[in-house]
């Protein structure tokens, strides 16, 4: 958790670097593709995002840590008709932000990036998260969605595997990366918009 919170933004840009330098040497030997136009495209867009992690990471208030899933979404739900009937593929038992398990969950990539309603199902994700755990920080909520996009933004998943080492189903990290990558940037622009949703439902109702 420490080392997250301390990321550098410097040693991500060299990873950038060196997956850009291999795209064009495969671009000098004439072997390049369709997802090398695509990976530079959205390696070069990275590394104009990245110098916001410092000031954003410092921005972030304590966080609660607790044991999470860590990976809380569809492809590790198993159901039985309409009934969630299992959990899969719990990461190992670290500590970590809830923080990042709310954003996950609320801000999953696939809905930001593919659902035009994805403010909405953020909204009822969280409100169904309060009502099931009342007891959790508020400013755990109303950080959720910047730990998601940090957590985005400091990845390289899946576009590193197609260069370093491709993995078994490494069309679908391809897709997912361009995915991941296109939801980074929804999120960077709704930055404030998220914080106002998630300190709307913090909000301590008023008394008369």
């Amino acid at each position: 958790m420490t080392k997250w919170r301390t990321a550098s933004a410097g040693e991500l840009r060299a990873a950038i670097s060196q997956l850009l330098t291999i795209i064009e040497q495969r671009i000098a030997r004439g072997e390049s593709d369709t997802f090398d136009t695509e990976a530079a495209r959205t390696l070069t867009e990275r590394i104009g995002e990245i110098g916001l992690i410092p000031g954003l990471l410092a921005e972030l208030p304590d966080l609660t840590a607790q044991i999470l899933h860590g990976d809380y979404s569809p492809v590790n739900l198993l159901f039985d008709g309409e009934r969630l009937s299992a959990v899969l593929d719990f990461r190992p038992p670290d500590p970590f932000l809830i923080s990042y398990d709310l954003g996950r969950m609320a801000f999953y990539p696939n809905t930001v990036a593919r659902d035009p309603g994805w403010m909405n199902a953020a909204r009822t994700m969280i409100t169904a998260y309060q009502d099931a755990n009342p007891g959790v920080a508020a400013a755990d909520i109303q950080s959720c969605a910047r730990v998601a996009f940090l957590q985005l933004l400091g990845s390289l998943y899946g576009v590193k595997q197609h260069y370093l080492k491709p993995g078994l189903f490494q069309d679908d990290l391809d897709d997912f990366w361009l995915l991941r990558h296109r939801a980074a940037g929804i999120l960077l622009s709704h930055l404030a918009d998220t914080d106002a949703l998630l300190h709307a439902l913090t909000a301590t109702p008023t008394r008369h």
